[in-house]
């Protein structure tokens, strides 16, 4: 009896008795690229909530734009949070690469913050404005000074440059520089109109803007912050999962109370 007992015992816990429960299985993994702040503290924050759901997310934090969708494409991660569409279909037509939108789960309202100048009506002939390099963002910062009735552009679009400028009558200095950069260069310009995510690791807050893009206009659709994939992973479960976590009720207002008006939930 002793034998047959500690027999059976044994092959329940090989699983191999007929009716016994099936071995958990085991827990998915994601490696997600992700900009430091804000995207990879969210990620942080969904960590929990994904992990209940069987899967655990291994986050690598890249400090630049182009090395992220490199290694989405190359294989090395299974999604990016870091840009907006419009930087993917840029980066899809300049590389050739396939990289998909798979969920829209933010939105950064691009700003305008005080460097030499502190106010915009002060910004006199010749003053430097830094602006991002990579055509999209330097399109928006250059729709954001219109905006505010600084610049004209001949023919607005995501595709605008300081070349498409056709009326600057205080004869602004565009200065383009690299994403990150843009909250360092503070003391050498008048102002500089930088991404919400790089006004957040500068230290920025929103309600220090001296503008904003406002949070009911086109570019908050247009430029809303995106899970991307490699197209045809769409579909993967734990991806779907991965993007239902980050449109939930308890991330959004993850995003509300931390970032106070610099991230917005889509």
């Amino acid at each position: 009896m002793r034998l047959s007992s500690l027999l059976c015992a044994t092959l329940v816990a090989a699983g191999l008795v007929f009716g016994s429960a099936a071995p958990s299985q085991a827990a998915k993994t994601l490696r997600i690229g992700a900009s430091p702040t804000p995207h990879a503290e969210i990620l942080k924050a969904a960590a929990p909530i994904l992990k209940e759901k069987g899967i655990n997310i291994e986050i690598v934090e890249y400090a630049d734009y182009v090395q992220p969708n490199v290694a989405l494409d190359g294989g090395e991660l299974d999604a990016n949070y870091f840009q907006h569409k419009p930087y993917m279909d840029d980066f899809n037509a300049q590389k050739g690469t396939k990289l998909h939108a798979m969920a829209f789960i933010h939105y950064e309202p691009f700003g305008i913050y005080a460097g030499r100048c502190k106010s915009l009506k002060d910004l006199g002939k010749g003053s430097i404005v830094s602006v991002p390099n990579d055509t999209t963002n330097e399109a928006r910062a250059l729709l954001l000074l219109q905006d505010q009735g600084l610049i004209k552009l001949k023919n607005p679009s995501l595709k605008s440059t300081r070349l498409d400028i056709v009326e600057n009558p205080r004869g602004l200095k565009i200065e383009e520089l690299e994403a990150p950069q843009l909250a360092r260069s503070l003391p050498d310009v008048e102002v500089a109109i930088i991404n919400g995510n790089y006004a957040l690791l500068g230290g920025l807050k929103a309600k220090d803007a001296l503008a904003l893009e406002a949070a009911d206009s086109e570019a908050a659709n247009t430029f809303a912050n995106i899970i991307a994939v490699r197209a045809g992973d769409e579909n993967r479960p734990e991806l779907k999962t991965l993007c239902e976590v980050l449109k939930s009720e308890p991330i959004k207002e993850f995003m509300n109370k931390t970032y106070q008006g610099a991230v917005l939930p889509k």
